[in-house]
């Protein structure tokens, strides 16, 4: 089959299409503005990519065009169509359909499904639960919406040889297509799920958290009675989801009341189940997120025989994900890091993580708002809370509809906002001095910030 897919380097299509070429498939596809790390896997694969969405593509004649939520039915100023192939593709009648629609059909049926949904922490805490399983040598298949170290690979289908091998993925909530508004995680009926956590996110699809809840409940639903739900404790949204009806198992971690839980600092604990204790986990991975990450993919592993034992030794190796607090270099003394950090909670736990790391040294933290939730300006107001652990906190403004110098305002003289990639380079230079943290945090490519300030940081 010869499967063309348009928004190709999105994380999810873009593990997608690596599944597809591993399966055997030809795979072209498109997309604009591409950026590592998707790009430079896909061109590792061999897999053809076209800059664009121009109507010439028809002519590739592929058995169906897979349709990435990238793609939409807008026009340009002009009236023109934003996405020209995809008005091609509907007037000719060509064949059709969403990422999770043909993952679902060519690569999940049969498959034992363990499914990681929450507003954070998906990608790392599938990527663990997917390192769990590998050490355990059940060989599982996965889809993550990163590259996971301990890999190198966002995706593979595994040892499709054996019946009922597990494969893991990262379950999103956003929408599947512009004709298809249920969000992905609906196609993929897990026989284990974990709902790891939720707030209110995606302010460009849903109205409110009670949406989200829903679409997570409509998750539960295709949960079967011989499947397993692992459910933050914590969280008061999540008990809310599980009311509207639950039919599975349930295993709950986090809480102090709860069927998993931690017993000592983030970098070192014990992990109990029920109060008693059945593991230690010792990692170089920070965070109180992450110490809750490990719980709820240990009881994910544990339902397809896993013991907690097991998995915390796997975890003693776990070496996180490309662009979650990821070393992109050290210059005259200073730290710069990498993180996708982006909503507000996320922001703040990722800020929290590398101050129990680095104790009273500076950390300066560096970050662009550019998920669709942020550039509306709906949770502004959250910022100076998310940055407070931060001893300073500079700001990309370009191409915001608000201005974050009023959202910042309250944080005075300890956050700065910069209109450009140049004007942002500069700001942390002057502030920046040996010893200091850098910490930049962006779900895209940040415009090539990192590589910037490490040149301009390098002494002479």
């Amino acid at each position: 089959m010869h499967i063309h897919i348009l928004g190709i380097c999105g994380t999810f299509m873009g593990g997608l299409a690596a599944l597809a070429r591993e399966a055997g498939h030809k795979v072209t596809g498109c997309d604009a503005g591409v950026y590592p790390p998707m790009s430079d896997q896909l061109r590792a694969l061999g897999i053809d990519l076209i800059e664009g969405f121009g109507t010439e593509q028809l002519a590739l004649r592929p058995d169906v065009w897979v349709v990435g939520n990238v793609v939409s039915r807008a026009r340009l100023a002009d009236g023109t169509p934003r996405f020209p192939l995809m008005e091609a593709i509907l007037d000719q009648g060509l064949r059709y359909t969403s990422g999770p629609q043909w993952l679902a059909e060519h690569v999940l049926q049969g498959r034992h499904v363990l499914a990681v949904a929450g507003t954070h922490g998906k990608t790392t805490t599938t990527s663990m639960l997917a390192w769990i399983l590998e050490h355990a040598g059940l060989q599982p298949g996965f889809l993550v919406g990163g590259v996971p170290l301990n890999f190198s690979v966002s995706a593979r289908l595994g040892n499709m040889a054996r019946p009922s091998t597990p494969f893991v993925i990262e379950a999103d909530e956003y929408d599947t297509a512009f004709f298809d508004k249920r969000s992905k995680f609906i196609h993929y009926r897990p026989r284990t799920a974990i709902l790891n956590n939720l707030e209110y996110d995606h302010a460009d699809i849903f109205d409110d958290l009670a949406a989200i809840e829903r679409q997570f409940h409509h998750l539960v639903r295709t949960v079967p009675s011989t499947g397993r739900l692992v459910v933050n404790g914590l969280e008061e949204s999540l008990a809310r989801v599980l009311h509207q009806g639950c039919w599975s198992e349930v295993r709950t971690f986090g809480a102090a009341v709860s069927d998993f839980s931690a017993e000592g600092e983030p970098t070192r604990f014990d992990v109990l189940e029920q109060g008693h204790r059945v593991a230690q986990v010792a990692w170089d991975v920070g965070g109180v997120h992450n110490q809750l990450n490990a719980l709820a993919a240990i009881a994910a592993a544990q339902h397809v025989g896993v013991t907690p034992a097991v998995a915390a030794t796997a975890l003693r190796e776990f070496r996180n994900v490309k662009r979650r607090m990821e070393v992109r270099g050290i210059a005259n003394g200073i730290t710069v890091y990498d993180d996708f950090a982006h909503h507000p909670t996320a922001i703040r736990t990722t800020i929290d993580g590398l101050r129990r790391q680095v104790g009273a040294q500076r950390i300066l933290a560096v970050f662009e708002p550019r998920s669709n939730t942020m550039k509306l300006g709906t949770m502004k107001s959250q910022l100076p809370w998310s940055l407070e652990q931060a001893d300073l906190s500079f700001c990309h403004a370009g191409g915001l509809g608000w201005d974050p110098s009023e959202a910042l305002a309250p944080m005075g003289a300890k956050a700065s906002v910069a209109q450009d990639i140049a004007q942002l380079v500069a700001q942390v230079k002057a502030a920046a001095r040996p010893g200091d943290h850098v910490l930049c945090m962006s779900n895209g490519g940040f415009g090539g910030f990192h590589a910037k300030l490490l040149e301009t940081l390098q002494p002479g």
